[in-house]
C-alpha cells in the first residue's frame, strides 16, 4: 500500500508514518512527530563562555553583527545571544 504524504504540517514524516504503522491516531502521531522534530532542528545557543574570542568573532561574522571587531568577548556573547 503506497504511503500518503501527511502534509506540510508534519515535521518528521518518517516518524509520523512509523507511529501510524504502530496504530497511533493521526492526531497523536502528528503531535509526537512535530514535538520531537522541533528538538532535532533546534539547538541551544551554545556555551559561549567555553569558546574563544576568535570563535565568537567568527560566529558574529557569519551572523553579520556590526561592530564585532571592537567588541570584547562578553559583548560578542551578548550580541550572539540577542541577534
Amino acid at each position: 500500500m503506497p504511503r500518503r504524504d501527511p502534509g506540510p504540517s508534519i515535521k518528521d514524516k518518517d516518524q509520523y508514518e512509523a507511529l501510524r504503522d504502530k496504530g497511533y491516531s493521526k492526531e497523536k502521531s502528528a503531535r509526537i512527530s512535530n514535538s520531537q522534530g522541533a528538538e532535532k532542528r533546534g539547538g541551544k545557543s551554545g556555551d559561549y563562555e567555553d569558546r574563544s574570542k576568535q570563535d565568537l568573532y567568527t560566529e558574529a561574522k557569519k551572523a553579520d553583527i556590526k561592530g564585532r571587531s571592537k567588541m570584547t568577548k562578553k559583548e560578542l556573547m551578548h550580541a550572539l545571544r540577542n541577534n
